[in-house]
């Protein structure tokens, strides 16, 4: 963490110092808004927390509660979103309050008693190492609940306004703030008025009943798979030896359950097999008691028993696999005729079971996406053509999330003996995908051609960048290269070095300085006057050398930018190769150089060599407005 480069800081260094409308945030929800979103959700909580870095820019988002949220229904955080709140700040502290998850254990009936079960096997949660960060298992309420600190930290002060009821919204295309949405007050004195609101832009971060989705004529399409499951979070006695084990348990008449221990050390979930449903059941399934959930718990477990003491909550659900057509209010034919102006995130746009841990981890990637993108826009820097890339990315996610949830509940219902492949090895074998690491962006404007790629290999464009053991050359600190991205909306740079020493006359000081003097140079085109040069563009260089082969006082100066009112020196943009563990050849970077182009939301945008400087001007100039 940086910070005294504004003058000595002596309290806590993660409270930002106010700004813009952080200044004199009102209290009240204010009649024009920037962004209004609709939801506190994950998708809705992470799009506000990004937004809220931008201090120019009105954000509000609402809540019908009247309150934080208490308990959450998602509980599973994947390595992918591990490595999101690393970027929001918060990584390390909710990794020790959680249960981490590293290994998986199944059962399956005893062939030599079919009415019993035994553990069959074992599996490694991550066994070819796709991350550094942990699966985790924690209240979804403690996410927001970090969210909501990243916000009222942040230069703009922001923080939910609960007990507002969306209604409705019309989009004008008129004026400056064309979208008009009635809110309704659901507490207090107030309860029952309504509240109108006029936005640029809205978010419906609001759950699959969404009606911000029902507003722009979006309808979720897909199947009901005519199965339901109980699902408790219980504190219990049990026999069971692997009751703080993730496990996948299957019995051979009593249905399966999907067990995961939760934190704190105590409490376990149990996503319990309730069989199938009729198709004219009408939802009487969703009548189940706690007490049948319970029994039907002990049938699948036998010969162990399940006593429970507390439950503190439950629910019984029907697995339905359902995706919106469009994230936004854009219709096919209007598609270049206007840019959207209403947006749909998480549940509103994707719904689908809870047992492949994916829900509130993608939902929280469709914020990340959209908030970004949002920020430019309004900010100016960008066109707002960008947005349209929002619905492009992010509905092929959902539709292979959609695509995996289907096989795995699926593979989750079905007896072992009837299993083409053992639940293990599936389990074994996907891995990257519900780590949240499959996510492949194709060739847009934010995203180049692969026709460099073979410069590093490790790093594909689309996918997010994937970090690497490094040196700090400044304190020879053995660091993660990619730790260093945090969710402030800038771009990163990442210049790999040449074979040369630095200071010698190689591909790298040349790039250095056409990246710091030509008026093609994005630092230059895209950074306000009067900002620090590295506010757009976080630029960092990678030596080949060991650090104490780089010799500081030679390394060209945009690597050790001067930043804030007493032109200090930044040191922590110098890295070098850590000789146990080679980034050069742990991501196939070629050893001519390279320069890896990686989004604001951590994804790799461009791979390009040293030499490609017009080309790396001629790829921003697509998403970038000179300022």
């Amino acid at each position: 963490m940086q910070f005294h480069h504004h003058g000595y800081v002596s309290t806590d260094p993660r409270i930002q110092d106010a700004a813009g409308v952080g200044l004199n945030r009102p209290g009240e929800l204010p009649e024009n808004v920037d962004v209004l979103i609709v939801g506190t959700g994950p998708a809705g909580m992470i799009t506000a927390a990004q937004l809220s870095q931008f201090p120019g820019i009105t954000t509000r988002i609402v809540e019908r509660r009247g309150k934080r949220l208490a308990i959450g229904q998602a509980d599973g955080i994947q390595a992918r979103s591990v490595e999101t709140f690393h970027a929001f700040g918060f990584a390390e502290r909710i990794i020790a309050e959680a249960y981490r998850i590293t290994e998986m254990a199944f059962w399956t009936p005893d062939p030599a008693d079919v009415t019993r079960i035994i553990r069959s096997a074992r599996a490694v949660d991550d066994p070819t190492g796709i991350s550094e960060f942990p699966h985790l298992i924690v209240n979804q309420a403690r996410v927001l609940d970090y969210f909501a600190e990243v916000m009222a930290h942040s230069p703009t002060r922001m923080e939910p306004d609960f007990g507002f009821d969306f209604r409705s919204l019309e989009n004008t295309d008129e004026g400056e703030y064309p979208v008009t949405v009635t809110l309704v007050h659901t507490t207090g004195e107030k309860q029952g008025q309504e509240r109108v609101v006029h936005a640029k832009y809205v978010v419906g971060a609001d759950g699959a009943r969404s009606a911000v989705r029902d507003s722009i004529g979006c309808t979720l399409a897909g199947d009901q798979a005519f199965h339901a499951w109980g699902v408790m979070d219980v504190l219990a006695v049990t026999d069971f030896p692997d009751i703080r084990m993730k496990c996948a348990i299957q019995s051979e008449s009593g249905g399966n359950i999907l067990l995961i221990p939760r934190e704190g050390g105590y409490l376990f979930r149990m996503y319990v097999d309730l069989g199938e449903v009729a198709a004219d059941d009408n939802g009487a399934v969703r009548t189940t008691t706690i007490e049948e959930i319970i029994a039907k718990a002990n049938g699948i477990l036998h010969p162990y028993t399940l006593d429970v003491k507390n439950v503190a909550w439950h629910s019984v659900y029907e697995v339905a696999h359902r995706l919106t057509d469009r994230f936004d209010d854009l219709l096919p034919h209007e598609i270049g005729t206007r840019t959207p102006r209403v947006f749909i995130t998480g549940d509103a746009c994707h719904t689908h079971s809870a047992k492949a841990g994916q829900g509130m981890n993608v939902s929280m990637q469709d914020g990340f996406n959209l908030a970004w993108k949002l920020g430019y826009v309004i900010e100016g820097r960008s066109p707002e053509s960008l947005l349209g890339t929002y619905s492009a990315e992010r509905q092929v996610i959902a539709k292979n999330l959609i695509d995996f949830d289907k096989t795995w509940s699926t593979l989750m219902a079905t007896k072992s003996e009837d299993l083409e492949v053992p639940l293990e090895e599936f389990y074994t074998k996907t891995a990257e995908f519900p780590s949240g690491f499959m996510t492949e962006y194709p060739p847009s404007m934010l995203t180049g051609e692969a026709t460099h790629q073979h410069l590093a290999t490790g790093f594909p464009l689309g996918k997010r960048f994937k970090s690497a053991p490094v040196v700090r050359v400044g304190d020879a600190n053995p660091v993660q290269l990619g730790h260093h991205h945090r969710a402030d909306g800038r771009w990163r740079l990442y210049a790999f070095a040449d074979a040369a020493v630095s200071g010698d006359a190689s591909a790298l000081t040349e790039w250095a300085e056409w990246i710091r003097t030509s008026l093609e140079s994005p630092l230059l085109a895209y950074t306000p006057t009067g900002s620090d040069i590295d506010s757009v563009f976080d630029v960092k260089v990678v030596y080949q050398q060991e650090h104490t082969g780089v010799d500081i006082g030679r390394v060209p100066g945009v690597f050790l930018p001067i930043r804030g009112p007493f032109e200090l020196i930044d040191y922590e943009k110098l890295y070098a190769t850590d000789p146990a563990h080679d980034i050069f050849e742990l991501r196939g970077i070629d050893r001519g150089g390279a320069v890896v182009v990686v989004r604001p939301d951590m994804y790799v945008a461009n791979v390009l060599p040293l030499t490609a400087t017009a080309e790396l001007a001629a790829f921003f100039r697509q998403m970038l407005l000179v300022r």
